[in-house]
């Protein structure tokens, strides 16, 4: 644990999905299907991230949580026996369902087994257009809700913004949600796939048939006093700005283009490169990155250096204590 880890990627065909996890973040797509997800990091039953060079080249990460814990997470250790976060790129080529995300408590009952999932996307690129949906607008509640998936207007309940590159949008589980049009984005959430689809836009399948939705957990689900989600951006001009504090994780902006210290913090951290290149150098050996990778700074990671090659946009999740 004396060095940065990175995992082969899990790519996922999506019906919303497009080609830009290939085309703008270099991912290698097997086939020429519509891929909606790159899974980054994940200690998820349905992918367990394999590390993809180095010394621990082909260990799974649910095998360095069993072995290594403590190294990894550091004084948290004992608060997790899964991985804590599941870290994506996804391409909203077309429209994700409208859903939300149970939180601890719901997801005991309605889906017993899974986690929580509280969550946030930081946009990448987003097309003329393209839209985010997140939050009720005030004064929806169940009743008007449900009519209005019922009626396929369902949009007329919810905040929405037309996304820019640097946005950040925070998603507390119980949050309704969507997005679509052409947006290309980081994600960075607790480990968990708990999902439920309120609204699926009427598409079909090749065969006809719609996608299962939730509406009675979904309504469940919902923290209807929490209002429309806005946007928050790094400051123009700053080096570093915070976008996200939470229970499960401390998200920052950070832009750079000269040499500067990481790890050797004493706490777990991710870091997505989202523009750029450079190199780590820590004491046990040293790596390239790239645009488009993300990288696992264990808690017992020596202090080393990040030294960009030019301007470089990172997101750095931390683990809090």
């Amino acid at each position: 644990m004396n060095y940065p880890l990175r995992f082969s990627p899990f790519l996922r065909p999506m019906v919303w999905g497009g080609r830009r996890l290939g085309d703008v973040l270099g991912k290698t797509l097997p086939t020429g299907e519509a891929y909606g997800e790159s899974w980054e990091v994940s200690d998820h039953p349905q992918h367990r991230s394999v590390v993809a060079g180095g010394p621990l080249q082909g260990r799974t990460l649910q095998e360095l949580m069993r072995e290594h814990r403590r190294e990894l997470l550091g004084t948290a250790a004992e608060k997790y026996t899964t991985f804590p976060w599941l870290i994506k790129f996804l391409d909203a080529g077309d429209w994700l369902s409208v859903q939300v995300h149970p939180d601890e408590e719901a997801v005991r009952w309605l889906w017993p087994g899974e986690g929580s999932k509280t969550e946030a996307w930081y946009v990448v690129d987003a097309a003329p257009g393209s839209r985010v949906y997140a939050g009720l607008r005030p004064g929806v509640g169940p009743a008007r809700l449900l009519a209005a998936v019922k009626a396929g207007n369902v949009t007329e309940c919810l905040h929405s913004f037309e996304p820019r590159p640097g946005d950040c949008v925070f998603l507390p589980a119980g949050t309704v949600h969507a997005v679509g049009g052409g947006v290309l984005m980081a994600e960075v959430q607790q480990t968990s796939d708990a999902t439920f689809r309120l609204f699926d836009w009427d598409r079909k399948d090749a065969e006809g048939r719609s996608r299962t939705l939730h509406l009675a957990e979904s309504l469940a689900c919902v923290h209807w006093t929490s209002g429309p989600v806005a946007p928050v951006r790094a400051e123009a001009g700053r080096g570093e700005t915070v976008l996200v504090e939470c229970p499960y994780f401390r998200l920052e902006h950070l832009l750079r283009a000269e040499p500067f210290r990481c790890g050797g913090a004493g706490r777990l951290q991710a870091v997505i490169v989202v523009a750029g290149r450079g190199r780590w150098r820590f004491p046990g050996g040293e790596e390239a990155f790239a645009a488009g990778e993300t990288w696992v700074l264990p808690a017992s990671l020596p202090a080393g250096e990040c030294r960009p090659e030019g301007p470089v946009t990172l997101l750095a999740a931390t683990l809090p204590e």
